[in-house]
């Protein structure tokens, strides 16, 4: 499975053409994208107004909507901020860290655009598209 974060989604709404979104596209016809809670929660908050959240919510709700976080994988999440900031690594954005997180824990791979993830691959070993 494919975890698609807000930053590709992002791209993918507005029409951009980016490496990331030619891989999205790449992605749809293999069915396995997943959609996180909070990265639907992400991108609805974006939105303009009623109507265009109700549009991004129809659009997302044609993938599998997943909750990326529980109690197991606050406490794993919590450890690898920990690990990477004893290396000298400060992630900071608490939805990175348990998007990265899950992804980890259930093997899934992640399609970003956000250099943010970039310390996780490298010292956590996220797997990336």
């Amino acid at each position: 499975m494919i975890l698609v974060d807000s930053s590709v989604w992002i791209a993918h709404f507005r029409g951009q053409t980016t490496a990331a979104t030619i891989k999205f596209a790449e992605t749809l016809a293999q069915d396995v994208v997943i959609v996180g809670d909070l990265i639907l929660l992400e991108l609805l908050r974006g939105a303009r107004n009623g109507i265009h959240a109700a549009h991004l919510e129809r659009e997302l709700r044609q993938f599998k909507i997943v909750p990326l976080l529980d109690t197991s994988l606050a406490v794993q999440a919590a450890r690898h901020y920990r690990h990477l900031r004893s290396i000298g690594i400060t992630i900071r954005k608490t939805a990175d860290l348990i998007i990265a997180t899950y992804c980890i824990t259930h093997n899934h791979e992640l399609l970003h655009d956000d250099r943010d993830f970039v310390p996780m691959q490298q010292h956590l070993g996220l797997r990336v598209l």
